[in-house]
């Protein structure tokens, strides 16, 4: 099976991190990639800082492998959830939106590996040179918030500008995504979009179906006039949501309300005014399936493809 030094900081069987989706990274979903042998993640967008303790000890009694937590630092209560992780004892966490600098001297006293997900060299090298284990590098193909540059072109930069561990995100769906990260320096690949098809995934059956009917154009980056730029699924709600942004009369602040709260409707209650969240991969997702053989289809395909490209080229 494929390995890698990740797997060493990490305490993991496979190089394969789950995304730390709000709303749908739930101890549930976590616990079954770690049991695969894969890093799983709690999102800490999930109903406050105690909904997302709850979360934590939940998945405690589900796995005895390694799990992690995603802090988006942007958000509300991002300070209160930084000093509760440490009283819950995790010892992975991921970060977005944001620099986690002011808070790793605390987690690095508490044992705990971070590892910030970015979207450029600059920001990569600050990550490494503020004391982060790893990084994940997220294209643009990735579902949820998103930057500019392209998985493509942004692994071997990042790469090539850093030592420690890079995990490649953004449109990894399967072995042959996988594969194309390793051969571009990657130590690791995190995967969201397909996992919100596990079976163990709590996120809605209409959240579910949507992905398996997408196709590869079924996406749209909204946002990017606000300075927050999303991908997810082409909606009813998407489309109005992308009119109002270029429709002059409508203020920064009329179409922040209008998308209030759009993702938890969407992942909770199937609402066709949700915000359905996925990555450009979506067209690749064809099966509700256990996150076992998601993992397991992910690392043996990468070893697979590596392989045949090795008797293949010469």
């Amino acid at each position: 099976m494929i390995k890698s030094r990740i797997c060493e900081i990490l305490g993991i069987e496979y190089p394969i991190i789950q995304g730390g989706m709000a709303w749908v990274a739930d101890a549930e979903l976590a616990a079954a990639v770690s049991n695969a042998g894969g890093l799983g993640l709690i999102s800490a967008i999930n109903a406050g800082t105690e909904a997302v303790r709850d979360e934590i000890r939940k998945c405690k009694t589900l796995t005895d492998k390694p799990f992690g937590v995603n802090i988006m630092l942007q958000a509300p209560n991002a300070e209160e959830i930084a000093h509760m992780v440490v009283e819950e004892g995790v010892k992975i966490l991921t970060t977005g939106a944001g620099s986690p600098a002011k808070y790793m001297p605390m987690w690095k006293e508490n044992g705990i590996k971070i590892i910030p997900v970015i979207a450029s060299v600059a920001h990569a090298i600050k990550m490494q040179a503020a004391g982060a284990d790893a990084i994940v590098a997220e294209g643009a193909e990735a579902g949820g918030h998103v930057g500019e540059l392209h998985t493509m072109p942004l692994i071997p930069q990042i790469v090539d500008a850093v030592s420690i561990p890079v995990v490649a995100a953004g449109g990894i769906c399967d072995g042959r995504g996988a594969a194309a990260a390793f051969m571009l320096g990657a130590d690791a690949v995190q995967v969201g979009t397909r996992f919100i098809a596990a079976t163990e995934c709590t996120a809605h059956a209409t959240y579910k179906e949507k992905l398996i009917k997408a196709t590869d154009i079924s996406t749209i980056v909204t946002g990017k006039s606000l300075g927050h730029p999303v991908r997810s699924l082409k909606t009813p709600f998407s489309r109005n949501f992308a009119k109002m942004e270029n429709d002059p009369n409508i203020t920064p602040e009329e179409i922040l309300a209008f998308g209030g709260g759009a993702l938890r409707k969407a992942v909770k209650e199937g609402d066709a005014n949700g915000s359905y969240m996925a990555g450009e991969s979506a067209g690749m997702v064809k099966n509700i399936e256990p996150a076992a053989d998601i993992v397991k289809d992910i690392i043996l395909g990468a070893k697979k493809v590596i392989k045949e490209t090795a008797g293949r080229l010469c």
